[in-house]
This record gives structure tokens, sequence and C-alpha cells, in this order.
């Protein structure tokens, strides 16, 4: 049986089109993963085995994904002391706000770290996963320090031919 080091879980799966950017971002680093439909109201009893249990099946952390009464990434958290992160699934009542909302409120003492609704959200669930294990892993802090810079090369390409263009523009103004 394959140790994954990164546990997603979802209320449903129609949630996975939504938060797959995370997976994705994973998969960049080659960080193993898993992935369940789990509800914190339909499902509680397993929620809370696959908590307790993670850490001794190789888990590191935990992604949960869920939207409306988003409770699902509150309920793992109370269940473990991995880190979760919690990821607002975008809905059609409230844009996200919901859901969002629901992740981030949690009481004192028991942490959900929480990323935005929808956008770059789920994708940056995956790489806060990643630096959370590079603090113990010093190839993935490589990869890190590797993918952070070829975000700076991007944008400065994207400035140099901004600057271009400008020049080009201003060049051709009687």
């Amino acid at each position: 049986m394959k140790t994954s080091t990164v546990g997603i879980l979802m209320g449903s799966d129609s949630d996975w089109p939504k938060i797959r950017a995370a997976a994705d971002a994973l998969n960049e680093f080659g960080i193993s993963y898993e992935a369940h439909v789990m509800s914190a109201h339909r499902t509680p009893a397993l929620v809370e085995d696959f908590a307790k249990n993670a850490a001794s099946r190789g888990i590191k952390v935990i992604l949960a994904a869920a939207g409306g009464a988003a409770h699902l990434a509150g309920v793992v958290a109370s269940h473990t002391t991995l880190p979760v992160i919690g990821i607002p699934v975008i809905t059609d009542m409230c844009g996200g706000l919901d859901s969002l909302l629901s992740t981030v409120q949690m009481p004192g003492d028991i942490p959900v770290a929480t990323v935005a609704a929808g956008g770059g959200g789920p994708r940056n669930a995956g790489i806060l996963a990643v630096e959370i294990l590079a603090l113990s892993d010093d190839n993935l802090r490589d990869k890190l320090l590797v993918f952070r810079k070829k975000l700076q090369d991007k944008i400065l390409a994207k400035d140099q031919a901004l600057q271009e263009k400008i020049n080009t523009d201003t060049a051709n103004i009687p």
C-alpha cells in the first residue's frame, strides 16, 4: 500500500474540480497524497477515524475542503495535532463567503490555516502544505527556492515586456 504524505478530504465529490489545483501543486513537487470524500455531518465517525489515524499512516499535513456549512477542517483539526489547511469551496448561495467564514472562524486553541475561497486558494493550500513539509526536508526546500526563483523571473520578464511596450508607444507619440 502506498504511503501518502498529504491527506486531502472533501465534503463532496463535486468539490474535486474546484480544489484539484491543490493536488496539482503537490504533484509539481513530487508530494504523494490521497484524496477522500468525507462529511463532517454525514460521516463524522469516518472523519474522526481518518484524523486520529492519519499520522500513524505517514500523513503529515491534511487539506480539508468543504462548502456551505464548511465544518470539515475544524472537525478534522479537533481530532489530530497535524497541521490542517482548510479550503473553503465556492457555493452558489454566497460565492464562498459562507464556506470561508465557517472554515476560518475556529475557536481558540484548535487552529485551521485557511486559504481563499476559489481563485488561488486551492493552489495555495497545496503550496502551503509543501512549505510545511519543507521545514524538515532540505530537498523539498531547494525545490521551493527554484519555484520561487521561476516566479520572480516570470514577473521580471513581464515587467521588461511592459517597459518595452511603453517605450515603443511613447516613441510613436508625435
